[in-house]
């Protein structure tokens, strides 16, 4: 009898009017890429006024909503949340305690929708497919099956800190509905329910607040224990579709796209990234996934897929070194161009980092509009600037603005001559007043100098952290673009070229990969020296008080260009003549490497070996 008893009809409820629109917001802006900005204060404005934080609150303040009444309307009549109570028989009067109530979840909802856009829950974790990871996840197999479970199993180890996160949020909420009910909602609440329920009830005519506060006991009690409720449904369900929806791009221990017609074509066009914008609409119509986000998602697992592929499934590796007929080229010339496109990205990052952007070219004026501004007689306008005034031998760009902006409203046009001696003076006595005030400050005349120390003092303690301009925010915006940016997407073109190409040596039959190789090779080099540089020459910003010089995003793409580059030069290095490498080329392959290259290794590669790789062509 439960399925169809009151219990089960709430439950019903709860389930599609107060989870599902929780499910709803998850597909709706689900992301790949970390956020990238300078700082927190920069990320916080780039994202706090956009639609998908009001899409939040919103979701969250519907489930809270539908909530509180299912809760409300399953209390017994002696709870004390009636939403009208009787006094007497003919008396009835609006109970405050419920009123509390409401206002209680609505705070917990604008809590949890802030707490959802300041943890980004919203992105997708994705994993990476290198030799390196390989060789972790075999270890953890033999260490045992509970380092090798599975989404079940992962989701339930994560339900105690979920349920202690529900305690901590519920208790804090219920703190947070104390402070502000009463200076904000309140008398609003009091207002908006008593027009709505006055039509159904003979309440009294008076719209006066009552004289006490509804913070009893049993109502903070109520209050608190539905706040663990509602956080750990919330905070549950987001648990479990970052776990279920990020799985492996595999099916039955095969690539997805194994089982298309043409697996090769599948692959291609998920990494040239040319579908549609995924739109999901929700019972209100409002959520949408951007063109770029859904690309940028496809062509993630899409690499993701083929860096598995490079790593562990021959078969796959033997039909895309063979599959040579195709509209655009082979499907090996197609993937390593993908990879390399990729990877160069960020070779131009790096090149074009703070520098400023070429401007589009103006259109030349035609002769004829030259003319007539000539006929017309244009002129410039006379320059202001203080023509006569000493080149100061110690920059100070502030107290020369304050100077000039003195000298402009003293001397506007019209004025210059009428200047009287007293107004000269006073002009004076104003510069040389600003000079002194800076002196007794910091013992010198340097204004930038103070204002320097009074943010650094800020930026010291606690509440200065969003504005610090740390180096890790900083290089991973500079390499991974913004406003957002996938590791793993450089970390998978990375592993699937190199390991493509290293592989092709025994099961490449046509010999078509190896023409790629030294451009490879030559590409990696670059891409390597230019980011190892960049990171050790990256200077600190003086908002960095901390000065921590550490990236782990930035530091595993180095590793895997440094652990691909080795493959490459200890595979192809003794064919390199054939390769038409040059001795400075796998010079400085090694060098970017980390590997120990002697200039005269080259010189004595065996003639076996030569004869070997003119075979395989």
């Amino acid at each position: 009898m439960f399925p169809i008893s009151s219990t089960g009809f709430r439950a019903v409820i709860l389930t599609l009017l107060c989870a599902w629109p929780i499910l709803i917001l998850r597909i709706a802006q689900y992301h790949v890429g970390i956020r990238t900005s300078n700082s927190a204060f920069q990320t916080f404005a780039q994202h706090a006024l956009q639609i998908q934080t009001a899409e939040a609150v919103l979701t969250y303040s519907i489930s809270a909503f539908v909530f509180s009444m299912v809760f409300l309307f399953s209390r017994s009549e002696g709870s004390g949340l009636e939403l009208v109570a009787y006094l007497s028989a003919d008396r009835a009067r609006l109970n405050e305690k419920a009123l509390f109530f409401m206002s209680n979840l609505f705070f917990m909802a604008v809590q949890q929708a802030l707490l959802h856009v300041y943890k980004d829950n919203d992105r997708l974790l994705l994993g990476i497919a290198t030799p390196a990871q390989k060789k972790i996840d075999e270890q953890d197999a033999q260490n045992g099956p509970a380092s090798t479970e599975g989404p079940y199993k992962r989701f339930i180890s994560q339900l105690p800190f979920v349920g202690l996160g529900s305690v901590t949020q519920a208790l804090v909420g219920v703190l947070i509905s104390m402070f502000f009910y009463p200076m904000f909602l309140r008398s609003i609440m009091w207002r908006l329910f008593l027009a709505l329920v006055r039509p159904f009830y003979n309440l009294p005519r008076t719209n006066m607040l009552p004289s006490s506060l509804p913070f009893g006991g049993k109502t903070i009690w109520y209050c608190f224990i539905a706040n663990i409720m509602i956080s750990f449904i919330w905070t549950a369900g987001n648990t479990a579709f970052s776990i279920f929806l990020v799985k492996e791009p595999l099916k039955n221990g095969k690539p997805l796209t194994s089982e298309s017609k043409d697996p090769n074509g599948t692959l291609l066009n998920g990494l040239k990234n040319k579908k549609l914008a995924i739109k999901v609409c929700s019972m209100l119509g409002i959520y949408s996934l951007s063109m770029s986000q859904a690309n940028m998602m496809v062509q993630c697992f899409a690499m993701w897929e083929l860096a598995f592929i490079s790593r562990d499934y021959e078969d796959r590796r033997k039909g895309i070194y063979e599959d040579i007929e195709r509209k655009d080229g082979s499907a090996w010339s197609q993937i390593s161009a993908l990879c390399l496109d990729v990877i160069k990205s960020v070779e131009t990052r790096i090149d074009t980092y703070g520098k400023a952007p070429v401007p589009a070219e103006a259109p030349a004026p035609s002769s004829s509009a030259a003319e007539e501004t000539k006929f017309k007689g244009g002129f410039q306008p006379p320059k202001e600037d203080a023509i006569f005034q000493a080149v100061p031998t110690k920059p100070n760009k502030f107290r020369d603005q304050v100077e000039k902006v003195v000298n402009q409203v003293a001397t506007a046009p019209g004025q210059g001559s009428q200047l009287s001696p007293m107004a000269k003076r006073a002009i004076d006595g104003a510069k040389q007043g600003l000079i002194e005030a800076q002196v007794k400050a910091t013992g010198s005349d340097d204004t930038q100098g103070l204002l320097k120390d009074l943010a650094l003092k800020g930026l010291h303690m606690k509440f200065g952290w969003p504005f610090r301009q740390e180096y890790q925010r900083r290089i991973t915006q500079a390499i991974l673009g913004s406003p957002y940016g996938e590791p793993s997407l450089y970390i998978n073109a990375t592993t699937a070229l190199g390991q493509l190409a290293v592989a092709s040596l025994k099961e490449d039959n046509f010999g078509n990969v190896q023409r790629d190789v030294a451009g490879i090779i030559r590409a990696l080099t670059s891409v390597t020296s230019k980011l190892e540089a960049f990171k050790i020459n990256m200077p600190t910003h003086w908002t960095d008080v901390e000065g921590k010089r550490s990236c782990p995003e930035v530091d595993a793409l180095l590793e895997v260009l440094r652990d691909q580059l080795g493959d490459l030069v200890t595979a192809f290095g003794p064919y390199a003549r054939d390769l038409r490498l040059t001795l400075q080329d796998v010079r400085l392959a090694k060098e970017a490497a980390g590997l120990q290259a002697p200039r005269g290794e080259l010189e004595h590669v065996s003639r076996h070996r030569t004869q070997e790789m003119r075979q395989v062509r």
